[in-house]
Protein backbone atom coordinates (compact mmCIF):
# COMPACT_ATOMS: atom_id res chain seq x y z
CA UNK A 1 0.00 0.00 0.00
CA UNK A 2 2.73 2.06 0.88
CA UNK A 3 4.77 1.64 -2.44
CA UNK A 4 1.03 2.60 -4.28
CA UNK A 5 1.03 5.73 -2.64
CA UNK A 6 5.10 7.17 -3.28
CA UNK A 7 4.04 5.94 -7.30
CA UNK A 8 0.65 7.16 -7.20
CA UNK A 9 2.48 10.82 -6.20
CA UNK A 10 5.34 10.62 -8.33
CA UNK A 11 3.20 9.48 -11.20
CA UNK A 12 0.47 12.83 -10.23
CA UNK A 13 4.15 15.26 -9.72
CA UNK A 14 5.27 13.98 -13.42
CA UNK A 15 2.01 14.59 -15.02
CA UNK A 16 1.19 17.94 -13.44
CA UNK A 17 4.62 19.06 -14.49
CA UNK A 18 4.79 18.23 -17.98
CA UNK A 19 1.16 19.15 -18.56
CA UNK A 20 1.71 22.83 -17.48
CA UNK A 21 4.82 22.73 -19.38
CA UNK A 22 3.04 21.69 -22.45
CA UNK A 23 -0.46 24.38 -21.68
CA UNK A 24 2.58 27.55 -21.09
CA UNK A 25 4.35 26.32 -24.61
CA UNK A 26 0.74 26.06 -26.56
CA UNK A 27 -0.15 29.81 -24.94
CA UNK A 28 3.13 31.05 -26.16
CA UNK A 29 3.28 30.03 -29.47
CA UNK A 30 1.63 33.23 -30.97
CA UNK A 31 4.60 35.04 -30.23
CA UNK A 32 7.25 32.08 -31.59
CA UNK A 33 8.75 34.31 -34.86
CA UNK A 34 11.28 31.60 -35.57
CA UNK A 35 12.24 28.27 -34.89
CA UNK A 36 13.05 24.41 -36.29
CA UNK A 37 11.05 21.54 -36.92
CA UNK A 38 7.93 21.75 -34.36
CA UNK A 39 6.82 24.78 -32.96
CA UNK A 40 6.03 23.75 -30.18
CA UNK A 41 9.18 21.44 -29.40
CA UNK A 42 10.91 24.45 -30.62
CA UNK A 43 9.44 27.01 -28.11
CA UNK A 44 9.80 24.11 -25.14
CA UNK A 45 13.60 23.03 -25.99
CA UNK A 46 14.72 26.07 -27.75
CA UNK A 47 18.14 27.59 -26.26
CA UNK A 48 19.56 29.34 -29.01
CA UNK A 49 16.34 30.69 -30.35
CA UNK A 50 15.41 34.56 -29.11
CA UNK A 51 11.91 33.61 -27.70
CA UNK A 52 12.36 30.29 -26.26
CA UNK A 53 10.69 29.29 -23.63
CA UNK A 54 14.33 27.03 -22.25
CA UNK A 55 12.04 24.64 -20.40
CA UNK A 56 13.73 21.31 -21.97
CA UNK A 57 15.00 20.50 -18.34
CA UNK A 58 12.00 20.41 -16.36
CA UNK A 59 10.12 18.90 -19.26
CA UNK A 60 12.29 15.88 -19.27
CA UNK A 61 12.18 15.46 -15.50
CA UNK A 62 8.35 15.65 -15.53
CA UNK A 63 8.32 12.78 -18.26
CA UNK A 64 11.22 10.54 -15.75
CA UNK A 65 8.91 11.08 -12.64
CA UNK A 66 5.89 10.28 -15.29
CA UNK A 67 7.24 7.21 -16.37
CA UNK A 68 9.00 6.29 -13.32
CA UNK A 69 5.72 6.56 -11.08
CA UNK A 70 3.96 4.39 -13.71
CA UNK A 71 6.52 1.63 -13.25
CA UNK A 72 6.07 1.57 -9.99
CA UNK A 73 2.06 1.93 -9.91
CA UNK A 74 2.45 -1.51 -12.69
CA UNK A 75 4.94 -3.35 -10.73
CA UNK A 76 2.45 -3.24 -7.20
CA UNK A 77 -0.30 -3.97 -9.51
CA UNK A 78 0.86 -7.36 -11.00
CA UNK A 79 2.49 -7.92 -7.78
CA UNK A 80 1.17 -10.94 -6.21
CA UNK A 81 0.93 -11.52 -1.95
Amino acid sequence: MKKTIIGSVIFLSGVIISISILIAAALHLPHVTSWRGSKLWSSIFATDLPNGLELGIPFIIGIVLFAVGLFILVIEYFRID
